[in-house]
């Protein structure tokens, strides 16, 4: 059974077809100190002296690598293996002469960090080692090989996805079962890491901010860390929350409304406000189809929101999830000049994408919900179990 990185190999290939782009040229060193993205899709290990990875549209495979990783390489199953002593231009260029492409695809882009591996000095060295010859006229950006190879996910992929999700919600499950008025943001956040720890996993992003648990209207709403503000009855404590799992992850946001003394049911203000949240949501996944672009996915649902009266939020109302939480590509998020060419960027079956609109209610805290999702052919699936209902704990 072929191995996922020999099974993204395949589809790069197909993608070079559809780009039109005969040769893509991953060209990389000491990738511990500073790695290509792109060697996670490709590769799945670090190298060390100057390397390079060939991949064309008509299905070669190499690999030009220092002689001490020959046997690293090949141990990957998917490349026919050169190694050199004295430098990789004199193999490289041998390469490049035979197979005399017209397009040459190289890591760097304006917009999606993902595909943006090939460093200025690794570029400079590859237009010296190209110099006298008409390939450095042939270089294009890889981005957008990239770009499809990372969101364009496999079944394999979005199973890993799926399993990351459900390790989410029986943590989250777990999470509420201990919550209780008097525990600080910091408590909270140190039970989830410890059942994380304890599955011998990862969080989907930096420890320090992973969870996010917000309690109550003072609390900094973002990627920050828990303080030590306490969760008090009669306030919303926000949750985000991810999990790295098999190399995939998850990204998933929830509200929970601790009640006060005498109420059985959250404040009309902040259901309201809830609920205008969870129909962002819908009205985002309705929009979610193949073709639809980011920023019109965006407008639905930022309309919702304010046109229930609440000011707009101010990110995206959605991102790919993949390898990483923010996996690159294209956001649904409105043309601001921050996110560059990315909402202009066409949705398609095989995204699995965030959907997170959020809002504030006064005296109460922050309502962010934040589902994952996956684009079929037919429109979204919902991988997390979405939250219809907020969910109500007695101190």
């Amino acid at each position: 059974m072929p191995t996922l990185i020999q099974e993204k190999i395949t589809q790069a290939t197909e993608i070079l077809e559809e780009k039109a782009i005969d040769l893509w040229l991953t060209f990389v060193r000491e990738t511990p100190a500073a790695g290509d993205p792109a060697l996670d899709l490709i590769y799945g290990l670090d190298l060390t002296w100057q390397s390079a990875l060939i991949l064309t549209r008509s299905g070669e495979r190499l690999a030009i690598v220092g002689r001490f990783e020959k046997e690293a390489a090949r141990s990957v199953g998917a490349y026919e293996v050169t190694g050199y002593d004295e430098g990789v231009s004199g193999p490289l260029l041998e390469a490049l002469k035979r197979l005399n492409p017209e397009k040459i695809a190289v890591n760097h882009s304006t917009d999606d960090v993902l595909s943006d591996g090939l460093s200025h000095g690794m570029y400079l060295l590859l237009m010296r080692y190209l110099e006298g010859t008409t390939f450095a006229d042939r270089l294009v950006p890889a981005e957008p090989v990239i770009t499809a190879l990372r969101t364009r996910k496999i079944s394999a992929e979005v199973e890993r996805i799926r399993q990351a999700i459900r390790t989410t919600e029986e943590i989250y499950e777990q999470t509420f079962e201990f919550l209780k008025a008097g525990l600080t943001e910091r408590q909270v956040a140190d039970f989830m890491q410890e059942k994380v720890d304890r599955l011998g996993l990862e969080t989907a992003w930096e420890r320090a901010a992973c969870p996010t648990v917000n309690a109550g209207p003072e609390s900094p709403i973002g990627h920050v860390g828990p303080t030590e503000l306490q969760v008090k009855p009669g306030q919303i404590v926000h949750f985000d929350f991810g999990v790295r799992q098999g190399g995939f992850c998850s990204d998933i946001q929830r509200v929970v409304y601790m009640l006060g003394p005498g109420q059985e049911a959250a404040p009309p203000g902040v259901q309201r406000g809830f609920e205008t949240v969870v129909q962002a949501i819908e009205a985002a996944a309705a929009a979610l189809k193949p073709g639809a672009f980011g920023m019109d996915v965006d407008r639905v649902a930022r309309k919702v929101v304010t046109a229930a009266g609440y000011p707009e939020y101010k990110y995206a109302t959605g991102h790919h999830l993949g390898r990483l939480a923010h996996d690159g590509g294209g956001v649904l998020g409105p043309a601001w000049e921050r996110y560059g060419q990315t909402p202009f960027m066409p949705v398609e079956v095989g995204h699995v994408y965030t959907l997170e609109p959020g809002l504030f209610v006064p005296d109460f805290g922050y309502i962010g919900i934040e589902e994952d999702v996956l684009v079929t052919s037919k429109g979204v699936e919902f991988l997390s179990t979405p939250q219809k209902e907020i969910i109500t704990l007695r101190t």
